[in-house]
């Protein structure tokens, strides 16, 4: 696991910073140095400025790149998406809100209460 700012490289020429990034296997040849060239999981927070490079632009560049599950944490609504990639394209696996505890459907055993996320005091 990493976090930025590792750059995961979407397209030659593209990359992106996700707030969090995970390879199921330390060997995995995507793992490089200077970016990764692909990733099996990727979190974003949304942004309170620009939501919509969370919530749209980095949606469509992850299911470029092959990110079999994207996690949108979203501070504003207090909620979080999981999202699956399916046939090139994102699914929603779940969205979660407070009361809830979101599930990774790719990496077993991977869950968090929603409230926890966001009761940081």
């Amino acid at each position: 696991m990493r976090f930025a700012p590792l750059r995961l490289r979407i397209r030659p020429g593209k990359f992106r910073e996700p707030d969090l990034l995970l390879l199921l296997s330390a060997a995995d040849p995507r793992r490089q140095n200077r970016f990764w060239t692909g990733a099996d999981f990727a979190l974003e927070i949304v942004s309170p400025d620009n939501p919509e490079r969370d919530l749209v632009q980095k949606r469509a560049d992850y299911a470029e790149a092959r990110v079999q599950e994207y996690w949108i944490v979203n501070p504003q609504t207090e909620t979080i998406s999981v999202l699956r990639l399916a046939n090139g394209a994102y699914a929603e696996a779940g969205h979660f809100q407070r009361g809830d505890s979101a599930a990774s459907a790719l990496v077993a055993g991977l869950a968090i209460a929603v409230a926890a996320v966001f009761d940081t005091d």
